[in-house]
């Protein structure tokens, strides 16, 4: 059978004698290939008519992890413990999330892209959830050991979620990394997953187009910690195989 193609947005980045790079984090790729996929980098650029040729050729579409959403996407302003923005990023992704919409594409988010999808389909994020929304529970615990592939905390799963039924699970354990999340939730989505502290963290859409998203990083945790993770990118190429 054909490997079906996903395209994973890229960032921004530089390298360390400061020369600009357009980028993706390795971990991505090697889950979409070892689900049976073939990875396909779209690059960042205010061309959006060489984006919709990129997307054109996908069968699905990857929004991975990466820096703060522009808080004008969504209507407000930006917080005081607002991070780094990438306008031109926001504008890309967001387009290609509603395009995938538009065409019930499938379309897969992982930590930023759990916040792009809401904000594209009409929802909202909390800026800074320290201040916004108090909580006993650290959501960047892992990045401040360094441990990607730690098991930070748990999320339990609506037991009728695609999610749930794909992980053969009610409650599985993440890592976390964000400071952001969803607030008010985008219309046609529901909130399939939470943490123990009620943050969200995973959505689903409603309807009949393939949208899932969370905002754990699943893709440092399948190969060992939490190998039931792999499923989450097998569920989503065999929806792109369809």
């Amino acid at each position: 059978m054909k490997r079906p193609i996903i395209g994973i947005a890229c960032m921004n980045s530089q390298d360390g004698s400061d020369s600009a790079l357009v980028a993706v984090r390795p971990a991505y790729l090697r889950a979409i290939e070892a689900a049976g996929g073939v990875p396909l980098l779209i690059h960042l650029t205010n061309n959006l008519e060489v984006v919709r040729t990129l997307y054109a050729l996908c069968d699905g579409i990857l929004l991975p992890g990466g820096d703060d959403m522009d808080p004008a996407s969504f209507g407000e302003d930006p917080h005081a413990q607002l991070g780094t923005v990438d306008l031109q990023r926001d504008k890309v992704e967001i387009t290609l999330a509603r395009w995938t919409r538009e065409d019930k594409k499938p379309l897969l988010g992982i930590c930023r892209g759990i916040q792009v999808i809401n904000v594209a389909f009409g929802g909202s994020l909390y800026q800074d959830i320290p201040s916004q929304l108090p909580t006993s529970l650290d959501h960047q615990a892992n990045m401040k050991v360094h441990r990607w592939d730690l098991l930070t905390h748990s999320i339990a799963l609506e037991p009728d979620s695609w999610l749930a039924e794909q992980l053969s699970t009610a409650t599985v354990m993440g890592n976390t990394m964000h400071h952001q999340a969803v607030k008010d939730l985008a219309p046609g989505m529901r909130v399939v997953g939470r943490a123990p502290d009620g943050v969200i963290e995973a959505i689903e859409g409603a309807g009949d187009h393939f949208v899932v998203a969370v905002q754990c990083h699943p893709e440092h945790l399948w190969v060992e910690t939490e190998t039931r993770w792999l499923r989450f990118f097998e569920g989503f190429i065999a929806a792109c195989g369809l």
